[in-house]
């Protein structure tokens, strides 16, 4: 990763009261764009939570691999259908730094990592966990949906000492054409081998949210503010 602050991506936000305490950067999946969670916020969001700023970042354009390099916001390129071998690590250390550079703004608006969700679905997700694996300082909680843990077999390299505090909410649809639920178990497996409190949850979906799995969050989401 560049020692260079990269640009700060656009973004969509949401705030649910003034001068918010918390914030929750979500990241989108492949060919979708910041637009596609912001509707999940008056589901998700309860009456007595503390006021929140909800950051939806717009991936870059970039040729996508196995989608004939047709350029579509994307996260990293998606080289391979193997899961082993999908993601394109650079594009992956890309994001993670613009992530980083976002988690960083929120600090400088007063909420400091300790009080930021990072948040994803899908392609969204994979770098959510990859860069929770390199936070020394830890965020308050990751979330990963209908997504895996990129570069598996080399992730144990990029785990730092103090990562595995930040707790994990991972959760798949069984009926996932897309990234097969096996990939989210064995990810989440992996993760708390590795010493994360994963919370797991599988649901009779697709590639997909389903009601149940927007009020489970909730509920992790509020033991997240409670311990704040």
């Amino acid at each position: 990763m560049s020692d260079t602050t990269p640009a700060l991506l656009d973004c969509i936000e949401r705030e649910t009261g003034p001068s918010p305490a918390w914030a929750v950067i979500w990241l989108h999946g492949l060919g979708a764009d910041g637009h596609d969670f912001v509707p999940i916020v008056p589901e998700l969001v309860r009456p007595q939570w503390p006021a929140i700023r909800f950051v939806f970042p717009h991936a870059p354009v970039r040729p996508v691999t196995i989608n004939n390099s047709v350029p579509m916001r994307a996260w990293y390129d998606i080289v391979d259908f193997d899961l082993a071998n999908r993601a394109d690590e650079a594009g992956v250390l890309e994001s993670v730094a613009q992530v980083e550079a976002l988690i960083a703004r929120e600090a400088a608006r007063g909420v400091p990592a300790s009080r930021v969700i990072l948040a994803g679905f899908s392609q969204g997700g994979a770098v959510t966990l990859a860069a929770g694996l390199r936070r020394r300082t830890p965020l308050a909680g990751l979330v990963g949906l209908s997504t895996y843990l990129p570069a598996a077999r080399t992730a144990g390299a990029a785990l730092v000492e103090g990562a595995c505090a930040q707790p994990v909410f991972m959760a798949h649809g069984n009926q996932d054409p897309v990234v097969p639920m096996g990939a989210g178990e064995q990810s989440a497996a992996w993760l708390r081998d590795a010493g994360f409190d994963v919370a797991w949850h599988i649901w009779p979906m697709p590639h997909s949210v389903c009601a149940e799995e927007i009020v489970a969050l909730g509920d992790w989401l509020e033991q997240r503010f409670a311990a704040g």
